[in-house]
């Protein structure tokens, strides 16, 4: 498909904008179809935004994740995913909070059960990471491991434990099922278009914003973690920035923390599994993930004091993004050395 394009900027600019337009659409379908759904499967408001709506909205990552690892430049996808997760982490909820016209509602299943888990799946992926190194080593300088289907599986098990947590949540909260007037295979349609639309056209989007980074000279790490980054991050932004308008502060929240949760326990491993082996970089993932590990921990320490998210820390967290876009570009040129292979 890029080749029936032109490859000057602006007709690049331009996709990127048709494509951001029909992001907006289909995370709109996406939204709708499991507000809908969930309605009539009896959902609580956390599960539908931590796992149907988190799970679509990932596919993105995913996608990216996949084509990384089959051709083998394993270690720029595991780049993009860990950027797109701190993007997802302290901007989307800091635009959520901005976005909706009061403070962004939380609640103690946010703060204790989604956010705690994302902690520990930030961790699980650490140690697997260093299982790599340790027991399937490549090199020494830089730190590079092997990473076999069998050390797939770890973070694999621990998405499981996640599901059968939010399956038993399910079975406790006993919500009331809305069935009346509702098309099921219609709704699962419109499910379906909403996330084939978003993975159709965050592939273009992606594709345009990676030319423009060719075309202005942007290195390539640096565009994979902040603006490829970014934008695998568009639906995600979008369906949380939605439903915070609706007052709907817990599935805002959890679609995010959902989200991160199933990129790193599913995505990363399931382009493991699909190749069979990959090279980690673990010199420039450890850094990435103990930045991601900081950001998590802000956004835990700000949801806590009120069970909410107020402006003044909405913009606290944007800031702290901004803080991490200049560590990567100070990174890119040089001027600091805690990624090493960059």
């Amino acid at each position: 498909m890029t080749g029936l394009l032109p490859g000057a900027p602006v007709v690049h600019a331009l996709v990127i904008a048709a494509a951001t337009g029909l992001i907006w659409l289909g995370s709109g379908w996406l939204e709708e179809a499991a507000e809908t759904l969930s309605g009539y499967y009896g959902l609580p408001a956390v599960v539908q935004g931590s796992l149907v709506v988190a799970v679509g909205s990932s596919f993105p990552e995913l996608v990216s994740v996949l084509v990384t690892a089959l051709t083998g430049v394993f270690d720029m996808g595991v780049g993009a995913l860990v950027g797109s997760a701190i993007f997802n982490v302290l901007v989307i909820p800091a635009a959520a909070g901005i976005g909706g016209e009061d403070e962004l509602e939380a609640n103690r299943t946010i703060v204790y059960k989604e956010a705690q888990f994302y902690m520990l799946a930030v961790s699980a992926l650490v140690v697997t990471f260093a299982l790599a190194v340790i027991y399937f080593p490549v090199s020494s300088d830089p730190i590079v491991g092997t990473m076999p289907r069998s050390l797939a599986v770890i973070p694999l098990a621990l998405y499981a434990l996640y599901l059968f947590i939010q399956y038993q949540d399910v079975d406790d909260a006993e919500m009331d099922r809305v069935r009346d007037g509702v098309n099921v295979g219609r709704e699962w349609g419109k499910l379906a278009a909403g996330l084939g639309l978003i993975v159709v056209t965050v592939e273009r989007l992606v594709a345009s914003v990676e030319s423009l980074g060719v075309a202005f000279g942007i290195p390539e790490f640096l565009a994979g973690v902040t603006i490829v980054a970014a934008a695998t991050s568009l639906p995600d932004t979008l369906v949380s920035v939605r439903t915070a308008r609706e007052d709907r502060g817990a599935t805002s929240l959890g679609n995010v923390l959902g989200s991160n949760t199933f990129d790193l326990l599913v995505a990363i491993p399931l382009g493991v599994l699909i190749v069979g082996e990959v090279a980690v970089n673990f010199s420039t993932a450890v850094p990435m993930l103990g930045v991601l590990t900081v950001a998590t921990v802000l956004l835990f320490v700000t949801l806590r004091t009120g069970l909410a998210l107020e402006r003044r820390e909405s913009y606290a967290l944007l800031a702290a993004y901004g803080l991490f876009v200049a560590w990567v570009v100070a990174e890119t040129v040089g001027a600091t050395n805690a990624l090493r292979g960059v």
